[in-house]
């Protein structure tokens, strides 16, 4: 995150390597520092000559050595970008060569998407010596919610904890799919608000009271009365609510709360820091922590493993998801 950011201001800055390698498991980092490369290193007017795009489906790495050592055209440089590079990783290696040697003139770009290039390899090594090499790894869920608020600091907004989080439960770790709500959040807010939860709601579809955030903090508070309203809610919209991942949060919650149970040290920062959660929501599992001791805890766990087979067909028969989830609670809060 930090690495993509300082390419850009590097770039901003005059400084502009002849190779950039753009890998990573997380694509979103590795696609705002190419698009920014196309949008912003030439002039409209320069592009039509000096612009390339490749795919590395559609090529191999021949050619791109070959497009690469082309002299710009009435420019000062000419920018050759291979997207999908990690179709050509059989034979990417071949591109040590160029890399030891590489056209001064030219800014090749080789976005390396859903994974990392081999650090063993020559090509690799070579890069780093000539080149700029990003790798882009996925964030943790805990770090989304971070990235979240960066993102729309950015924009001169700001957002709560709870719509945060909220948009972590419902759209997951994909910062490209987040990226985009964020942008339809920021036609509708005005600069230097905040982003709340009836916002997240009237815009992106969220329920701000019948999700599975609210299901983990009513099931944490023993409210058996909400948590039961929040699951007839997801059988009545199975689609948007799916049990799978219901039941996965749950088990996360009840593993982080057997984690909180086991720390010597229970200082709000520490739990935050052990648990990989916001600072501001440790009070919620000091809380259930009290109403679920270790023993129930471990208890829920079990039943959550249980359910999760049978959502899968097992020992479950006619049983829908309403019902199942149902099962899961009255074994859990009782």
């Amino acid at each position: 995150m930090d690495d993509a950011k300082q390419i850009v201001t590097d770039i901003k800055n005059g400084k502009i390597a002849p190779i950039y390698l753009l890998m990573g498991e997380e694509p979103y980092f590795v696609d705002k520092v190419a698009d920014y490369i196309e949008d912003n290193l030439l002039r409209e007017d320069e592009k039509g000559f000096n612009q390339i795009i490749m795919y590395g489906r559609d090529t191999n790495v021949d050619e791109i050595v070959g497009n690469a050592k082309r002299y710009p055209m009435m420019a000062e440089r000419q920018v050759v970008i291979v997207k999908e590079a990690q179709d050509l990783s059989r034979t990417i290696d071949k591109l040590s060569d160029y890399a030891e040697n590489p056209q001064p003139t030219t800014v090749l770009v080789l976005c390396y998407k859903h994974k990392t290039l081999d650090k063993r390899k020559k090509v690799y090594k070579t890069i780093k010596k000539s080149g700029v090499i990003l790798d882009s790894k996925k964030l943790y869920e805990n770090q989304v919610s971070d990235w979240i608020v960066r993102n729309l600091k950015s924009r001169s907004l700001g957002i709560s904890p709870k719509a945060s989080q909220m948009l972590v439960e419902f759209l997951g770790t994909d910062l490209g799919k987040i990226d985009n709500e964020l942008q339809k959040l920021q036609l509708v807010c005005e600069k230097g608000t905040d982003v709340t939860p009836e916002l997240i709601e009237q815009n992106i579809g969220i329920s701000k009271d019948f999700n599975n955030f609210e299901l983990r903090k009513a099931v944490g508070l023993k409210d058996e009365v909400k948590a039961h309203r929040i699951i007839n809610y997801f059988s009545q919209n199975p689609k948007d609510n799916p049990l799978v991942v219901t039941i996965s949060l749950l088990f996360s919650y009840f593993s982080q709360l057997l984690q909180y149970h086991g720390l010597p040290d229970k200082s709000k920062m520490n739990v935050a820091k052990q648990l990989k959660v916001n600072p501001y929501f440790v009070n919620d599992y000091t809380v259930a922590a009290r109403n679920y001791p270790m023993k129930k805890v471990s208890y829920a766990i079990h039943v959550l493993q249980e359910a999760d087979v049978k959502s899968k067909g097992v020992g479950a028969v006619n049983l829908s998801s309403g019902d199942l989830l149902k099962e899961v609670l009255v074994k859990i809060m009782r």
